[in-house]
Order: structure tokens, then sequence, then C-alpha cells
């Protein structure tokens, strides 16, 4: 599969169509610096922005599309914006507000992806109820999870009416999450990668600094290439301009087969977050 440049698309089960790279913004706090960088990505050319409840980061997201679109001169549809349910607000009453008020600080009038964050355990089924209601009235156009594990997938389908469409987890080099994945493609949930650089730890290592020497690339780049490649959706997050830039530019170059599975063979199964079966926040 040949992701051959920044606006190019996945189709998702229902037929909507998700930007393979956009700008994620974990971490990046409220203010100035956010903003620009929301703004700076779309003026670059990415259409997505994925953000979350538990960032407390959603007004300034929503600045920096406002300004981000005017700048570029497009129109909201052409824009993926995702945010995510946190845990306390998990239940289906509960997650339905959680919904409006993050509407309501982005300053959109609807989300094309909303995700539950986590699967806590007794909740999830009610907050994906909640979310199938947001999806069965128009208000969002596409609905899915986070951090879910196979075991979870199958007990969210026994109940769900509408099968999730993205599966957002910790995905790098580190964690190629190959059986995940399988289950994934089988059941038409696109897989999508947090963290795809492992939060900057993996931008040193020997195997992918000699790849990115021969493609003359960043070491970042190969990973993300690799991500595209192996049919991830990516989200790295960055506020620099130039590093912005820099991660999108991706789409001149192809890794072979050979080097696809060398970067496979990095594999330790080693999370930098936290493990979806052992959390308590």
């Amino acid at each position: 599969m040949m992701v051959n440049n920044l606006q190019a698309t996945t189709t998702l089960h229902n037929g909507v169509k998700m930007p393979w790279f956009g700008i994620g913004v974990f971490k990046v706090e409220e203010g100035p610096v956010l903003v620009n960088a929301v703004k700076t990505a779309i003026k670059q050319g990415y259409r997505s922005v994925d953000t979350a409840a538990i960032y407390e980061n959603e007004e300034g997201v929503g600045q920096g599309i406002q300004e981000g679109l005017k700048e570029a001169g497009i129109s909201r549809e052409e824009l993926f914006v995702t945010s995510k349910v946190w845990n306390a607000d998990l239940g289906y009453e509960s997650t339905i507000a959680a919904y409006e008020t993050s509407l309501k600080k982005l300053g959109l009038e609807y989300l094309d992806l909303y995700l539950i964050h986590w699967p806590v355990e007794g909740k999830y089924k009610d907050a994906w109820r909640a979310l199938e209601t947001l999806y069965k009235e128009g208000l969002v156009k596409a609905i899915g999870v986070s951090n879910f594990q196979i075991h979870h997938l199958e007990e969210l389908m026994k109940d769900a009416e509408i099968m999730p469409m993205v599966n957002q987890v910790e995905y790098h080099p580190r964690l190629t999450q190959k059986e995940l994945q399988a289950f994934c493609q089988d059941n038409g949930i696109q897989l999508e990668a947090w963290s795809p650089l492992m939060q900057g730890q993996l931008l040193d290592n020997d195997v992918l600094q000699e790849m990115a020497n021969k493609h003359n690339k960043s070491a970042a780049q190969i990973i993300l290439r690799w991500d595209l490649q192996n049919g991830v959706v990516t989200i790295p997050k960055s506020t620099k301009e130039h590093r912005i830039v820099e991660n999108a530019n991706v789409f001149d170059f192809e890794l072979t087969k050979e080097e696809m599975e060398i970067i496979d063979g990095l594999n330790q199964n080693l999370r930098v977050g936290p493990d979806p079966d052992n959390f308590d926040f």
C-alpha cells in the first residue's frame, strides 16, 4: 500500500475517509504554543488533528483549528478532528454530556471521530452505547476506541450494534502489536498509532539511523513511513514548525520489504505508556 501524500486517506468501514497522517497534541498545554502548532500543521497540509478531554487543551486546539482553516483557506469539512471521552465520564448519560463539553470547548459543531480513551472494566460498554447513539443521531461521523486489547474488543462486540471504526493504541517498532493488528484487520477496524516515535526513545537507534542515512531521511521519518506501509494511521506530536514539516515529509520514499521486516524485528513488546490490562486511573 503506497500512501503518497499528506492528504491521502483510508476509508473506515462506514465509508468515512480518515487521513493516514495527523498531528497529535498529547501533553501540549493550553497557550500560544499549542494554538500555533495546530495552525502550522493545517497550513502545512495536515488534515487531521487528534486531542482528548484529559489533555485539557481542547480550547487551544479549537482556536488553532479556526486560525488554521482561515489561513489555509479550507473549510471545516476538509479537516478530520478526533477527541476522546475520559475514564471518569464513562457511562451512558455522562459520555453524551462529555461529548457535548468537548464540542463546546473545541468550538465545533461535530467531531469526525470520538473514541473511548481507555477500556475501564464495567464502564466501557455503557459508554459505547452512548457513542452509538451519538453516531446514529449524526452528531459524530465515526466512533472508535483507544487502548483496547483483543479481549476488550471481543467483549465490546458481544453487545455492540456498531463495530468500532478505529482502535488507537501505543504502536512503534518496540511494540508492533501484530496480533492486535491482524484482529483489527479481520474485523474492519482501522489501527491508529499513538506515541509512534516511542516518545523520542527510538530516534538514536542504530538500526533506524543506518536506514535513515541510506534514504537520506531522519529516524523519525523512517518510523512514520513504516507505520504507513503497515497500514497504520499515525499522529506524531510536535510543537516545532520544522519538526511538524519534517514529520510529514515521508511521502517521497518507500521502505523495502526487507527493511520493513528489519524494523518489525525491533519488537520487544515494550510499552512507554500504561498497560491496558493493568491501569488504575
